[in-house]
């Protein structure tokens, strides 16, 4: 935990510009979106992903290019999409002590602004003019959907294996990780062999 406190710290003025790039991408003339959206992103969490794509840009440049903040923003985009779609389907009432945006808003309304924080983020994966990054991010947005429902099939399976639950984790939460690195390391000019660890 204490790397991670260094690392936010260390990333300060990068993550004030994710921050002003997240609260820009809610901005709709359907203000239930806006609501919803500052809810969610103001519910906590320690926004690793978008920490892992920023420090990995750092250690290919010391001053990585204004597109590192679309892709590190576009990555929490994702993680909360799946967040909200999550809370749905688990049925969640509170997540992180706060109550769920289905809890309040209902099933509906939380999943189509999910829907809407997906297609946020590509708007914002396309502008770095990257087609590997923009490949890794639309596979890694497919395959979290793919653990989800795998781990829909084994939701009531006493049997499941060890190795099942960890090809769900790996779909789920290790892909996007990984993904998270390497945009960031692939726009500050590592090539994709070394982004791609």
């Amino acid at each position: 935990m204490q790397s991670v406190l260094q690392l936010h710290k260390y990333l300060s003025d990068e993550f004030k510009q994710v921050d002003s790039t997240l609260k820009a991408s809610l901005e709709t003339p359907v203000p239930i979106i806006k609501t919803l959206g500052i809810h969610i992103l103001n519910a906590g969490g320690k926004r690793l992903r978008p920490l892992l794509t920023l420090a990995s840009a750092k250690i290919f440049t010391p001053t990585p290019p204004v597109e590192t903040i679309y892709l590190a923003s576009a990555v929490e985009l994702i993680h909360t999409a799946t967040l909200i779609h999550d809370d749905v389907l688990d049925e969640s009432d509170l997540r992180r002590g706060v109550k769920t945006t289905n809890n309040l808003w209902g099933n509906s309304c939380s999943i189509l602004v999910g829907d809407f924080l997906f297609a946020r983020s590509f708007e914002l994966m396309v502008q770095c003019n990257d087609f590997s990054i923009l490949e890794k991010l639309s596979q890694t947005s497919g395959l979290i959907c793919q653990g989800e429902v795998n781990q829909l099939t084994l939701l009531h399976n006493t049997e499941t294996s060890t190795a099942d639950y960890f090809d769900v984790i790996k779909l789920k939460t290790a892909s996007l990780f990984k993904t998270a690195c390497f945009s960031g390391a692939k726009i500050a000019g590592a090539t994709s062999e070394q982004a791609d660890v």
